[in-house]
Order: structure tokens, then sequence, then C-alpha cells
């Protein structure tokens, strides 16, 4: 049996600046934005080839025994891309603003690009949730 992760929460104070900060910055795509019950509604949008999505969620009780997160309390979700530099320029064109690209070197975090899987930059959401995206060396599809 596969247990694939698909779906994270992620915890927002406005939805809609949340939504406009993910489709038209950093360009996911909108999965679904409904009411699923009265005063409940979840905003789900999914990176550009990503099987994962995330979701922003209103109203929503709890599952029993999970702790909720604060706006802005997720950091370190990851992406990976095979060109970090179209990335960045990407995000930074639509108005993201994504941090210089850096690697880990010899003094901890160098600016520019380092060697494979060792090239990221991050970005937050406008309530601070944090980004990390990496280079890959291929498409998940060719690893």
């Amino acid at each position: 049996m596969n247990w694939t992760l698909e779906v994270i929460p992620v915890p927002v104070t406005d939805m809609d600046r949340a939504k406009t900060f993910y489709t038209e910055k950093a360009g996911f795509r909108l999965d679904l934005d409904d009411e699923v019950a009265p005063g409940m509604r979840i905003i789900q949008m999914t990176p550009p080839g990503s099987r994962c999505s995330i979701a922003l969620l209103q109203g929503m009780p709890p599952f029993p025994g999970e702790t909720v997160m604060a706006p802005g309390s997720l950091h370190g979700l990851q992406i990976c891309v095979t060109d970090i530099e179209a990335a960045r320029e990407h995000l930074v064109s639509r108005g993201v603003d994504a941090s210089p690209v850096r690697h880990v070197g010899a003094t901890g975090w160098e600016e520019g690009k380092g060697g494979t899987w060792n090239s990221f930059m991050s970005f937050a959401d406008p309530d601070g949730n944090g980004w990390v995206v990496q280079e890959a060396p291929s498409d998940l599809s060719e690893r």
C-alpha cells in the first residue's frame, strides 16, 4: 500500500489574500474553492507539476486530538524545481519577495548555486508561512 502525501494545510488569516498570493504570484493552480458545509470553506491549490496540494481551511473543526497551527507558523515546506534561477525569476517577476539563490558551503549558507541538490531559495506567503525551493537534477518522474 502506498502512503502518498497529497494535501498540506496552510494556516492563514485571510483566505482570499492567500488565494491571490498562491495563484497569481506563486503560480499555483486553483483546484477548489468551496463552502463544503455551512461556514466551512476550503481552498485547495497545487504547485505546477506537483501531486501534492495545499489547503486553506476556514471554519473547519480540528480533527480530534489535533493542534491548530497559528497563521504564519508553517515553515520548511519544500518544492523542487529543475531550474532554480528560472524559478526565482518567475516568482520575482510576479511580485514575490524571493531570496537570492544560495547553497550550503564550507562556512554555512553561501550566495550562488551549489552542486547537485545544493541550490536553494526561499519565500514566504503574506502570513509568513515559509517555503524553500530546491533545485533537483531532473523531474521527479525521471528519478
